[in-house]
């Protein structure tokens, strides 16, 4: 594995490359990792793998006109191929007017922000075997589990780095570990799955994974001998670990690339309100070992704290440099990049922040409702934020989780679910994308 210097003159190499090749700017990336993966089934080993790649990726201007190339062959002659091949390319597409590199005076100068993304704890085959075998078991001495679907423990390494050559070289390291259980309970057609997992920049910040296998196997147990839920208009509780999927939309909704196309159910709503009052839900790519931190965006910009949404106000957009070219505005550090193509839109650590009340006194007042643990499909369009998804979970009935339910569709449409949100108060910071417990008022449910 290269250091972050290396990856940074590897990627800085290219660039000078392309510019003598006749680019009259370039960028480029490169990546690399190397990651150990274990699995056990049943109490045996099932899978032992290792995977280690490094990948080069390119992107070359000609005026407006550009062209990204990438590569795993790093030797110098490839290297050479590759920037004339880039300019060449680029000579041949066609122009695009908000095409180019971000705005120069914008560019992150100075040491990047310290973020303790990587710690190089020495995860071996043989503990991740043992953590991923002490997760399964964990699992199935839980009363009801019957079968398994495996435990399984990572771990693994990343370096990234981003060159521009207007002045902007960067590079760091991260760090993930990762132990996970999927198990079964009962018999025949009324066989129940479900899983637990976590995740961490830190091996040390890792759950125990007897606590993550016995969470997994109390969750399949729980699901057994769903009923059927009434169809009707009710409340609707998401857990956390599926609450997340909600913010998904609305970052989709207000990246640039849709706002410019005019393809967002959010395409008027910046600075009005989309949620309820006190509602508000910030991102933070400085947050200390977080799943998503970064010292800068997929562009060479800086990053910090943001508040995409303020007591329910819309904010920001998200923008990266092309798609703020083409709204008039200016790029607000949300870049990111991959090997290939140009610049997208991400979030980092994002999170809505806790509410006022807890996950009981959320739903004391819920005469009949759901509160949905899984969801199935991908019925969301991002156009008219019309929404609607398979769903199962377990039934609320005078205020108290009552028996699980399956097979049911939950619908709504995403403007009126966002003002409709309540959070409980019971945010953690465990997943890329965090929420408390959420409720959503006046959703119908249609029973299978």
């Amino acid at each position: 594995m290269l250091t972050p210097d290396q990856a940074q003159e590897r990627a800085q190499d290219i660039v000078r490359r392309a510019i003598a090749a006749g680019a009259d700017a370039a960028d480029a990336v490169f990546a690399a990792d190397a990651a150990t993966e274990v699995s056990v089934r049943l109490g045996k080993l099932e899978d032992v793998g290792r995977s280690e790649s490094q990948d080069l990726g390119l992107r070359v201007f000609v005026g407006r006109r550009s062209a990204s190339v990438s590569s795993t062959d790093l030797s110098g002659e490839a290297l050479e191929q590759l920037a004339a091949r880039a300019v060449a390319m680029a000579r041949e597409a066609p122009e695009d007017r908000w095409a180019g590199l971000a705005p120069q005076e914008r560019l992150m100068h100075g040491a990047p922000p310290l973020l303790d993304l990587a710690d190089h704890a020495d995860a071996t085959p043989e503990r991740l075997r043992d953590a991923a075998a002490e997760a399964e078991d964990a699992a199935r001495a839980v009363d009801g589990v019957t079968n398994s679907e495996g435990g399984g423990a990572s771990a693994s390494e990343s370096v990234w780095a981003l060159a521009t050559s207007h002045g902007f070289a960067g590079a760091y390291c991260t760090t993930g570990y990762g132990i996970s259980a999927s198990v079964i309970a009962g018999t025949g057609a009324g066989m129940q799955r479900d899983y637990d997992f976590h995740s961490a920049r830190h091996r040390d910040r890792l759950d125990r994974a007897a606590d993550i296998g016995r969470r997994a196997g109390e969750r399949a147990v729980a699901r057994l001998d769903p009923g059927k839920v009434a169809s009707g208009p009710m409340p609707v509780v998401f857990e956390p670990r599926l609450g997340s999927s909600l913010i998904a939309h609305l970052t989709g909704a207000i990246a640039g690339q849709a706002i410019a196309r005019k393809t967002s159910f959010l395409l008027d709503a910046l600075g009005t309100r989309v949620f309820a009052p006190g509602i508000c839900i910030r991102d933070d790519p400085h947050r200390p070992h977080g799943l998503r931190s970064r010292p800068f965006d997929g562009e060479g910009l800086p990053v910090s704290p943001v508040a995409l949404v303020e007591d329910g106000m819309l904010e920001t957009w998200l923008l990266d440099s092309a798609s703020a070219r083409q709204l008039g505005l200016e790029p607000t550090g949300h870049a990111s990049r991959g090997i290939g193509g140009g610049p997208g839109v991400t979030t980092s650590n994002l999170y809505m922040e806790a509410g006022k009340v807890p996950v009981a006194t959320l739903i004391a007042d819920i005469a009949d409702g759901v509160y949905v643990t899984e969801l199935i499909g991908q019925g969301v369009n991002p156009v008219t934020g019309d929404y609607s998804r398979g769903a199962a979970g377990f039934r609320i009935v005078d205020g108290e989780i009552a028996g699980p339910v399956a097979e049911f569709t939950i619908a709504g449409n995403l403007t009126d679910m966002f003002r409709q949100l309540t959070p409980a108060n019971d945010l953690a910071f465990r997943y890329g994308v965090n929420v408390p417990t959420i409720r959503v008022d006046g959703m119908t449910v249609a029973g299978g």
